[in-house]
């Protein structure tokens, strides 16, 4: 018994070593992503107010609706920038893992409140075609070409983080997002000039929910697995299941986990069953060092089992 306490002490070690890496990985661009999310902010304020009562005034159900939309992203920024902020607090005795979730759990509510304000957009629109209303197409399209510069900048400060952070991705995909809306808003004003089809303004608004649907639907999927605990897209479970049974010494892998801790940092536990005994810190060190480098697991806990016993896990039936 003491044996084995002495593994799992050894093991801790490394642990915390990998632990260290993982936090100085994630941090590093926090500041940059600090300065996007306020000027994200401030600069969305500023336009959803003026966005809304020109629409109000011009009788675009576009114009009002892209407002709404945007009202909703900078709810979801600052939602993400909170997250963001909670993600770098120390752990604590009772929230050992820190507070890293917390990116998970707003990835997840940024996606739930777009796919809310589709819905209203939606119902709005539908309204509107049934029952045509007036467009003041000029004033549409030049405060809808303003929408597409300040989303577009928006989009573009946050571009940089959006590929190896699922909470940054959101922010991004909302920016982005809302640039095609207001660009699209910007194309029915000026059809509308031209023609006079009035039922073009809420038939836009139909559109962009469909395109808002269809991009934010891979963002909620993804947020809600890993608040679920499953295994990231970005990691091939199999893959490292063969990766741990086939390393020196390792007679079998059981209780293999994988979830995420954030939406950045991954975590695992398994018990490697190794006959020899425990084969020291180096080969250890070894593997962490290689489930970090080319599998991006950033918190490893691995606890070595002479194969002696039988333990019977309620989680361990499908081994992951």
């Amino acid at each position: 018994m003491s044996h084995d306490h002495e593994h799992d002490h050894r093991h801790d070690h490394d642990h915390h070593h990998g632990h260290g890496h993982g936090h100085h990985h994630h941090h590093a661009p926090a500041p940059g992503h600090g300065r996007a999310f306020a000027l994200a902010i401030g600069l969305n304020t500023v336009f959803v107010a003026i966005e809304f009562i020109y629409g109000f005034l011009a009788g675009s159900t576009a114009l009002m609706a892209d407002a709404g939309h945007n009202l909703s992203d900078v709810l979801g920024l600052v939602l993400a920038w909170g997250a963001a902020l909670l993600a770098k607090r120390a752990p604590s005795a009772r929230y050992t893992y820190g507070l890293r979730s917390s990116s998970i759990l707003a990835a997840l509510a940024n996606a739930l409140l777009l796919l809310l304000a589709c819905g209203a957009i939606g119902l709005e629109a539908v309204q509107r075609i049934a029952t045509p209303h007036p467009v003041e197409a000029v004033t549409v399209s030049v405060v809808a070409a303003i929408g597409v510069a300040v989303n577009g900048f928006s989009a573009w400060l946050f571009m940089a983080g959006s590929k190896g952070d699922l909470n940054i991705r959101g922010a991004y995909l909302h920016m982005a997002a809302d640039a095609a809306i207001s660009l699209g808003v910007v194309v029915s004003g000026l059809v509308i000039m031209g023609t006079g089809w009035t039922w073009l303004d809420p038939a836009v608004s139909l559109v962009i929910v469909l395109v808002i649907v269809w991009g934010t639907w891979s963002l909620l999927r993804e947020s809600l697995q890993m608040a679920m605990a499953a295994v990231p897209d970005s990691i091939d479970a199999e893959e490292i299941q063969r990766f741990l049974a086939a390393c020196p010494g390792v007679a079998e892998v059981h209780d293999l986990h994988i979830w995420a801790m954030s939406t950045t940092e991954t975590a695992l536990t398994a018990h490697l069953v190794m006959p020899g005994g425990y084969p020291g810190d180096g080969a250890i060190d070894a593997i962490v060092a290689e489930l970090r480098e080319k599998h991006g697991i950033h918190h490893c806990t691995l606890q070595v089992e002479e194969g002696t016993t039988a333990h019977n896990c309620a989680l361990a039936a499908h081994g992951a």
